[in-house]
C-alpha cells in the first residue's frame, strides 16, 4: 500500500567483483561496481524517487521507502558476475478513505489490522506497537506479548485471526501506530497502521476544540513516577519535558517567543496546560513517554473570537461633560454619527446606565 516500505532481495552476499545493476522498467535506477555505489544519477530518476531508495551495499538488496503508486512496475536486477536476471513485480494500492475510516473504534470494540498479503509458510511477520515488538508469526508458529511491559498494556487482547492482528475490547490507551515487518526469501515490506481508540460516546479524546482566549489542558492519563520521563512536541518543536520529577518549559527563544509564559506542566501527572490560548496555537500536539514507550496525539484547534462577541467586551471611557456614541455595540468618544430605529433605543438605554453609574461614581470622589 502507499506509504508502505518494500525491500526487494538479491538473495546473495555481494564479493569484491560483484557488478548488480537495478532497473525500473527500462531505467537504470542503482548499480554497484565492487564497493561503490550509485543511486539515481540523472534527473528522470531523481524526480521520480526523491531519495526514496537505498542500497544494501552487503548484499545489493534495494529498499524503496515510503512507496506511492507511481512505483508499481517491473524492477529487474542484473548480477553481470553470475550472467543472472532477477524480476520483481511491485503492485502499489493506493489508500482509501474507507480502509482509513476502519481505524477509528469505540472503546470496548475490536478492530483488525489486515497485512493484505497473503501468509506463506517460510514467511516472517513480526508486529511492533510504538516500535516496541508486540506479536510474531513464523510458519504456524506465533508468539503474542513475550514481555511483561506488552502483558501489562493489552491483557491478552491480542488476538490472530486469519492471518490479521485483532485488538479486543479496544481502550483509549491502544491508540497509536502499529507496524507490520514482512520478512520472506524474496522480500520485506514493512506496512504501518495508525488506530485510534474514541471514548464510549464516541467522542476522540485526543481532539481538542477551544475558543480564542480560553484555557486547555492536555492530560496523559498517567501518574507520574520517579522513573517517567514525558516530552511535549508542538509541530515537532519541543516546549516542555519533565525527567525524574524536574520539569522544563520552553527552553529555547522559538518556544518562548511563541507561547510567553502561557505554557504549564502538572508535575504529578505530566499534564501540560496551554492558557489564554490564541489561534496561532492551533496544531498537533505530540506527547512522548519514555517510560512506558508510547505516543500520544492531541489535535487543537483554536477558534477566533468574532467581532459580535468582542463587541460585548469592548468598553471606552469618557470624561465627564463629554459626547459619546455608541456605533455598532463600540463606543467612540465624540463621535456624531446617529443611529437609527431600534439600534438607536437599544443605544439609549445603555448610555443612560452607563453615565448613571458613571456619576455615582464621581459623587463619591
Amino acid at each position: 500500500m502507499e506509504g508502505d516500505s518494500v525491500t526487494l532481495y538479491t538473495g546473495l552476499n555481494k564479493s569484491q567483483q560483484e557488478r548488480m545493476k537495478w532497473y525500473f522498467h527500462v531505467d537504470r535506477i542503482a548499480e554497484i561496481t565492487g564497493d561503490l555505489r550509485k543511486i539515481c544519477t540523472d534527473d528522470e530518476c531523481k524526480e521520480r524517487f526523491r531519495d526514496r531508495l537505498k542500497l544494501d551495499h552487503q548484499t545489493g538488496s534495494l529498499t524503496i521507502t515510503n512507496i506511492t503508486i507511481t512505483d508499481t512496475g517491473l524492477y529487474k536486477l542484473l548480477i553481470n558476475s553470475h550472467n543472472s536476471e532477477i524480476i520483481f513485480g511491485v503492485s502499489v494500492s493506493a489508500i482509501s478513505a474507507a480502509l482509513l475510516d476502519k481505524m477509528k473504534k469505540k472503546e470496548g470494540k475490536s478492530v483488525s489490522l489486515d497485512p493484505g498479503v497473503i501468509n506463506h509458510p517460510n514467511d516472517m511477520m513480526m508486529w511492533y506497537f510504538n516500535d516496541s515488538l508486540i506479536a510474531e508469526i513464523t510458519g504456524d508458529q506465533s508468539e503474542i506479548c513475550t514481555d511483561d511491559q506488552c502483558k501489562e498494556r493489552f491483557r491478552d487482547r491480542l488476538k490472530f485471526v486469519s492471518g490479521s492482528l485483532t485488538i479486543t475490547n479496544c481502550i483509549t490507551t491502544d491508540s497509536g501506530h502499529y507496524t507490520l515487518q514482512i520478512n520472506s526469501s524474496r522480500f520485506s515490506i514493512i506496512r504501518s497502521f495508525s488506530v485510534t481508540v474514541t471514548d464510549a460516546f464516541g467522542v476522540d479524546t485526543d481532539g481538542l476544540s477551544v475558543m480564542e482566549g480560553d484555557s486547555v489542558t492536555l492530560h496523559t492519563d498517567v501518574k507520574m513516577t520517579q522513573q517517567d520521563r514525558i516530552r511535549w512536541y508542538f509541530n515537532s518543536i519541543r516546549i516542555a519535558e519533565i525527567i525524574y520529577n524536574h520539569s522544563k518549559i520552553c527552553t529555547d527563544d522559538q518556544c518562548k517567543e511563541r507561547f510567553r509564559d502561557r505554557l504549564q506542566l502538572d508535575s504529578h501527572t505530566g499534564d501540560l496546560t496551554i492558557t489564554n490560548t490564541r489561534t496561532t496555537d492551533a496544531g498537533v500536539y505530540k506527547l512522548l513517554m519514555n517510560s512506558r514507550n508510547s505516543e500520544r496525539i492531541f489535535n487543537v484547534a483554536v477558534s477566533g473570537v468574532s467581532a459580535a462577541e468582542r463587541h460585548e467586551v469592548n468598553r471606552k471611557l469618557v470624561e465627564k461633560g463629554e459626547s459619546v456614541t455608541l456605533n455598532h455595540g463600540v463606543i467612540s468618544p465624540n463621535s456624531s454619527e446617529p443611529f437609527s430605529g431600534a439600534a438607536a433605543a437599544s443605544a439609549s438605554v445603555k448610555l443612560v446606565v452607563f453615565l448613571i453609574l458613571l456619576l455615582s461614581c464621581c459623587s463619591w470622589l
